[in-house]
């Protein structure tokens, strides 16, 4: 699917989030966390972190191991890389990433299929 075609949902302006730190949206239903990671970078990747249930990630560390650039769940400290969702210590933990877009200084987030 083109960008183009995608259905955004405005978050808010971008700086409005401080660097390496995130934030929580709704986004068509879903929570949503979207990162700033230095002045420039912008990901996003549910919300939910999957062994609790609960709506944290947005709350968690940002950071990298390695290549990956990750946040680390504030309940189980798994972390997640932020380009892919892929959980590093449990690839069946990982969540969905999804596509972000600056646009006049507003982010916005569509859902990934």
């Amino acid at each position: 699917m083109s960008t183009a075609t995608m259905t955004w949902t405005d978050i808010c302006a971008a700086d409005d989030i401080i660097p390496n730190t995130g934030v929580c949206a709704l986004v068509e239903g879903r929570h949503v966390a979207v990162f700033r990671v230095g002045p420039e970078q912008f990901y996003a990747i549910d919300n939910v972190d999957p062994k609790s249930g609960a709506s944290v990630l947005s709350r968690g560390l940002v950071g990298n191991l390695g290549e990956n650039i990750v946040v680390a769940s504030p309940l189980y400290k798994n972390h997640f890389d932020l380009r892919t969702g892929a959980c590093l210590e449990l690839p069946e933990c990982s969540v969905k990433a999804h596509v972000v877009d600056v646009e006049g200084g507003r982010i916005k987030v569509a859902l990934a299929a």
